[in-house]
């Protein structure tokens, strides 16, 4: 595992030069894409190298990790994902797909018929959670519908969601899933995640700390801005 400590405005930075690489190696590449709130300004800095001709998303496929179940279309991950990056670059449609709740194992399926995800890119929760595989996630989990727990509802609050919309359920890419990605970026901002990043690094890989099992793929790469690295 590879550690990035930086500046906050170089996180974004970072990351879509890794995002750079592995295009340009491989254009079809497949790729596992996040949507939380560590997101956006990696997306900002992908518009802006893709509007500048320094990448291109024509022939890569694209994967949503994980969605939310039962929420506004506007509050949904897809929306987020799709404002946020593919409808501003040249993402082919027919390249993008999205996790079904009503039938999880599809996706493993497909990802399989893809030929595997060659870059996860992640954030991290509070309670240490990638994807939405929360504390006490199985490693062997592959796609599936993850129950939240209250501390990662607290978590969405600040995504615009309240108690009478908020939802209880996810369909998520599983730990089994993530971490047989031929490459794993995870990303992280602010002194608020840096027990977070603490653990993911240095806990046993047990169920209840789901980031902790990124210590076994042999290729992640994680970039924290200064806060979030304030404990290593």
């Amino acid at each position: 595992m590879k550690t990035i400590i930086c500046e906050t405005g170089k996180v974004a930075i970072q990351a879509a030069e890794k995002i750079r690489e592995i295009l340009a190696a491989k254009p079809d590449a497949v790729l596992a894409l996040a949507a939380g709130q560590t997101m956006p300004p990696l997306w900002a800095r992908l518009r802006e190298m893709n509007a500048a001709g320094e990448l291109s998303f024509r022939q890569a496929r694209i994967l949503l990790v994980g969605e939310l179940l039962g929420v506004a279309e506007d509050k949904n991950c897809r929306c987020a994902l799709e404002n946020g990056l593919l409808r501003q670059t040249d993402v082919d449609p027919g390249n993008c797909f999205f996790p079904d709740g009503d039938d999880p194992a599809a996706y493993d399926t497909l990802i399989e018929q893809l030929g595997g995800i060659d870059l996860a890119v992640l954030g991290i929760g509070f309670d240490c959670h990638i994807g939405y595989n929360e504390p006490g996630t199985l490693f062997d989990t592959s796609c599936h519908v993850q129950k939240l727990t209250d501390r990662t509802k607290r978590q969405l609050l600040q995504r615009g969601f309240t108690d009478a919309d908020m939802p209880d359920y996810a369909v998520t890419m599983g730990i089994k899933t993530l971490t047989d990605a031929r490459d794993i970026l995870l990303l992280a901002y602010g002194e608020e995640k840096a027990a977070a990043v603490y653990e993911m690094l240095y806990a046993k890989t047990m169920p209840f700390i789901p980031a902790a099992f990124l210590q076994i793929p042999l290729e992640v790469t994680v970039v924290v801005d200064t806060a979030a690295g304030s404990r290593l």
